[in-house]
């Protein structure tokens, strides 16, 4: 066993649930243990991450969800709400990036109406029964997380000043909790108790209380509220008033949708992503390039390896930006994109140094679009990847920028001054979220890879009737009507939410992702082969030293880059680091357990044998099994 492995891989034949905290994978155990199947498991570890984790996700916010039932094919249930009837261009007039907290950038939350959907289509239980689990935490209280208290604190004098729904359930007499404190939310177990008790009186049978639970979201009490609370302008982070553009019409309009997933063959496995409305396709990209690279017959643990992947992300991520978008309103070029040649032109440009460009590409000869983003501030809490990196205890990271220490945790300007990175305080406007990643197999094959986000408590003020935020992910629409990821009606915005889910002669054999914004594709990435060419197993290839860029956009406002930046655990050594800043990267080494919170759970199809694990970073995520 590795000397870096904290825990052994699970194994056995029942069943198998890794998510991003403990009481979700507990939940999802308890359900298999009662009979139920991976769906009704992962429904209901889905609706108590909601609870237990509302700093990285709620209800108003989203849910991508990959699975792979018994005798079925692969699938995509789309969770992503889509921007309001009203998010025309002309309605951010004055703006040059849609806000990153607030009201304006709230898309449809999507999370209830696909795990429910989920769960009438391919589970066995009720809505109380997948529920149950979460109401009786956000009844009786869950223990609050360092992060959360932390998040809690930052946000405080937002939530005393401006937001009182938040105020009257996340601060004790003007405090952020304490961390290791239990916190309830008596509002929201109330919502989720009356939609089970109205779905029971209305319909007698399991579909029939599911599709009426569906039907009071978005039409019912739970849509009333919603929109009773947006009647009047709101104000952000900062103050400023916005009036939504979110209205009843549009929750009414909208339904979570299955959709055939993307993928693409790779050493005896294929690997299926969501469409381009999610970033998922870049994954497919950086194998189609790690076979022209030839970057499987590395050691996954040198800097060779780093290098050849990070230069080869950058390529995908260039194409990301240039390229991605919700195909229902886009022209997206994936067969090119993700062809064979277009790989191997592309992978001429990966040099023996790091690359400062940013370099999209022309599939089939089309003009790439090329974004204008801003250069990342030296004290930007969150790094320019957007969705926070994991302390082991929640303290400020610990790193250093080209060998100097920085300061709080953040890359000091000291040697980074060709980035013009921008001084001062991050706007409080700028408040970032974070994401949740559950993966559940089962006794009988079936399995689910999902990464819920959105609707996090310091995006937008709690509605004081239902106990939860509206999410904030119409933050990644661009206002350049040059982009195919500009802002529109009814179009889905470009995510960064990644679950992967990889089949073997048309058997499932693994699930996994990760929280982490941008960094979602790089860590699992990195997982993936470490685990395919570097014979790790589940457990070894999560614990393995992380790395990830910083050289393409953020998804999250204010759309920040810092070209050349590769963040590196330092557990990675002082060999791997030195070789990667000769090769000219701007190393930030990060503290020793800091980059990534994956989950993971496979199955071998010849024995039945299952195996799960979870990311030890952040001392919470853990694999449940027998």
């Amino acid at each position: 066993m590795p000397d870096f492995t904290t825990r052994p891989e699970l194994r056995g034949d029942f069943g198998m649930v890794s998510s991003t905290h403990w009481l979700a994978s507990a939940t999802g155990m308890s359900v298999l243990e009662r009979g139920g199947n991976a769906f009704d498991a992962a429904v209901a570890a889905g609706f108590t991450l909601q609870v237990v984790e509302p700093h990285l996700n709620g209800p108003g916010g989203e849910v991508p969800v990959l699975f792979h039932p018994v005798g079925g094919a692969p699938t995509v249930l789309c969770g992503q709400g889509p921007a309001p009837a009203a998010a025309t261009l002309a309605a951010f007039d004055g703006l040059d990036r849609i806000p990153g907290s607030g009201v304006l950038p709230a898309c449809v939350p999507g999370a209830f109406d696909a795990w429910m959907l989920l769960l009438r289509d391919h589970g066995t239980l009720a809505p109380r029964d997948v529920l149950s689990y979460a109401i009786g935490y956000a009844r009786r209280g869950y223990p609050v997380l360092p992060r959360i208290a932390a998040k809690i604190a930052e946000v405080r004098e937002v939530f005393a000043r401006w937001w009182p729904g938040s105020a009257a359930l996340y601060l004790r007499d003007g405090r952020a909790p304490r961390p290791g404190s239990f916190l309830a939310n008596p509002v929201l177990a109330a919502t989720y108790q009356r939609v089970v008790e109205e779905s029971e009186r209305a319909a007698r049978t399991r579909e029939g209380r599911i599709d009426t639970a569906r039907r009071i979201w978005r039409e019912g009490f739970v849509a009333e509220e919603i929109v009773s609370a947006l009647a009047e302008p709101v104000p952000d982070q900062t103050g400023t008033r916005h009036r939504a553009l979110l209205d009843g019409d549009d929750l009414a309009a909208w339904r979570a949708t299955y959709e055939d997933p993307v993928s693409t063959d790779y050493a005896d496995h294929t690997v299926y992503k969501t469409g381009p409305w999610g970033q998922g396709p870049v994954f497919l990209q950086q194998l189609r390039l790690a076979e022209a690279l030839g970057t499987g017959a590395m050691d996954v643990l040198t800097a060779e390896f780093a290098h050849a992947v990070t230069e080869a992300g950058k390529l995908a991520f260039a194409d990301r930006e240039a390229w991605y978008a919700d195909p229902a309103h886009a022209d997206v070029p994936l067969d090119d994109l993700l062809g064979t040649a277009y790989a191997e032109r592309r992978a001429a440009l990966v040099g023996a140094e790091a690359s400062l460009e940013l370099r999209p590409g022309s599939p089939g000869g089309r003009t790439p679009f090329i974004p204008a983003p801003r250069r990342a501030a030296p004290d930007a809490p969150d790094g320019p990847g957007g969705e926070p990196t994991t302390g082991r205890t929640g303290e400020p990271l610990e790193r250093t920028v080209n060998g100097r220490a920085t300061t709080n945790g953040h890359a000091s300007a000291t040697g980074l001054d060709d980035l013009e990175r921008r001084p001062g305080p991050r706007p409080s406007a700028d408040q970032r979220g974070d994401t949740c990643h559950l993966d559940v197999v089962d006794r009988h094959g079936n399995m689910v890879a999902a990464t819920p986000s959105g609707g996090w408590l310091a995006g937008s003020p709690v509605i004081a009737r239902l106990g939860f935020p509206l999410g904030t992910r119409g933050q990644m629409f661009w206002l350049d009507p040059r982009s195919p990821g500009v802002v529109a009606p009814r179009k889905r915005p470009r995510t960064t939410l990644s679950p992967t889910l990889v089949t073997r002669g048309g058997d499932p054999v693994l699930a996994f992702g990760t929280p982490g914004g941008d960094q979602q594709d790089q860590w699992s990435f990195t997982f993936f082969l470490r685990l395919l060419h570097g014979g790790m197993n589940l457990q070894e290839a999560i614990d393995a030293p992380m790395f990830h860029g910083n050289s393409f956009p953020s998804s999250f406002h204010p759309r920040e880059m810092a070209p050349g930046e590769l963040v590196v655990e330092s557990r990675a050594g002082e060999r791997v680091i030195d070789a990667l800043r000769a090769r000219d990267h701007r190393v930030v080494v990060s503290s020793p357990w800091s980059l990534g919170r994956l989950a993971a759970v496979g199955r071998d199809p010849a024995t039945g044998v299952l195996c799960a694990a979870a990311n030890p970073r952040g001392n919470q995520g853990y694999a449940a099994g027998r």
